[in-house]
């Protein structure tokens, strides 16, 4: 009986450990974990400059900056800051100020506003860029426009940068939308990729750097730091990471499953959701009847999620929406509840959506024309919606150059 009661106590320590080492396996180790336990010594005795967000936490929780400024012989001496500024509590579009950060003491200088690109005055007495912000997987969103600038100036300046790589928080599987159109180039499509890139930021700044993609197709001295156990296939819920507001207006994973798609929205006269809590989850205007609306998407054919009606009234939101669409005045429009993120295609539904917005609302609907195109990377979608053309005649278009791009993407892929 002793010898079975033993036997029983190893089996269940021997299924925990199991347990234990399962999940292990599974739980993702990003850049920024490793550069600090296993790759200190590439900054040692180095003047850091560090771009950075709120984002840019090791998976204990604590900044990166706030623990690199407790060891011995790393020195950071610079913070750059992105969009939304080092805190991320900045409003979309909001100027970023040069500043203290009045955790570390640390001058921190804005890459947002006057200035994209580190001058060669900002980078005086730096031996190292470091880049460490979570993306989203969008090609307009601006912190790979950061990035990219950040490699360029890493190149012209004679400067070692290192990416501390991050999930790809909807995947690196689905990649979709048009490739941008040279003209278009600007900070929300700064390179000529689709909307949806299925790449995570190191595999970018591989593309950027290797591709010729940068200005005269110079080259960075770049280091990337991967991670671990990560899967194309992984939803960031899948990581086991704790979730951080990329900016103000994605709050959550379901905001960042729908954006590639109703970010769109924000070159139209609808309002895309800032001003409520639920931005891009929730878009509509005062002369939109939501139930029809609801049909005439549904006769497109959706997968992967439920529309359902809804209004709301856009209001100043402090740090996260200055000047909303039809502030303070009711809007009717649709709700988007995902059921199955796997075969649910944001690009395409909102295509799909704004056509039907068109459809029905053609002496109301307007295009913003400037913002479309910068979004969309084509100044032909404006003009097929405004000609009828069917979301699959739109959709059909761009699907040459993607599948280029495809197989051009695979030179740079890291898992």
């Amino acid at each position: 009986m002793k010898t079975l009661n033993l036997f029983l106590i190893f089996l269940v320590f021997h299924s925990f450990v199991n347990c234990v080492q399962n999940n292990n396996e599974q739980t993702v180790v990003i850049g920024s974990d490793r550069l600090v336990s296993e790759y200190l010594h590439l900054i040692e005795n180095k003047t850091i400059g560090l771009i950075t967000n709120h984002t840019g936490l090791l998976s204990n929780g604590v900044h990166l900056v706030d623990t690199l400024v407790k060891l011995k012989n790393v020195s950071v001496e610079v913070l750059f800051a992105p969009e939304h500024g080092i805190r991320g509590d900045a409003a979309d579009g909001s100027h970023i100020s040069d500043e203290i950060d009045e955790k570390t003491g640390i001058k921190i200088i804005s890459l947002y506003g006057s200035t994209n690109k580190p001058t060669p005055e900002m980078l005086d007495g730096i031996d190292i860029l470091i880049f460490d912000i979570q993306d989203v997987g969008v090609r307009f969103y601006t912190y790979i426009s950061t990035m990219y600038y950040a490699l360029e100036a890493a190149a012209e300046n004679n400067i070692k940068i290192i990416v501390l790589d991050r999930p790809n928080p909807i995947g690196g599987v689905q990649v979709d939308g048009p490739i941008r159109d040279d003209e278009l180039r600007s900070f929300v499509g700064i390179a000529a990729i689709p909307i949806m890139h299925g790449m995570t930021i190191g595999e970018l700044a591989k593309m950027f750097n290797e591709g010729g993609m940068l200005k005269d197709k110079i080259k960075a001295d770049l280091t990337i730091i991967t991670m671990k156990n990560w899967k194309r296939e992984y939803y960031y819920d899948d990581c086991k990471l704790r979730w951080v507001k990329t900016s103000p207006n994605i709050p959550n994973l379901a905001t960042a499953i729908v954006y590639p798609g109703m970010c769109l929205i924000e070159g139209l006269n609808v309002s895309e959701g800032r001003g409520t809590y639920t931005p891009f989850i929730t878009i509509g205007a005062p002369y939109i009847n939501s139930n029809e609306l609801i049909e005439e998407i549904e006769e497109q054919g959706i997968e992967g999620i439920e529309i359902v009606p809804t209004e709301f009234t856009p209001k100043v939101i402090p740090n996260m929406a200055s000047s909303p669409k039809y502030e303070d005045e009711i809007c009717y429009g649709i709700k988007i509840q995902i059921t199955d993120r796997g075969i649910f295609e944001p690009v395409k539904f909102g295509i799909k959506v704004i056509y039907a917005i068109f459809k029905l609302y053609p002496d109301k609907a307007e295009f913003r024309s400037n913002s479309i195109n910068r979004l969309f990377g084509k100044k032909y979608f404006q003009e097929m919606i405004l000609a009828g053309k069917t979301p699959e005649q739109i959709i059909n278009v761009w699907q040459d150059e993607l599948n280029k791009f495809k197989e051009y993407r695979t030179n740079f892929l890291l898992y």
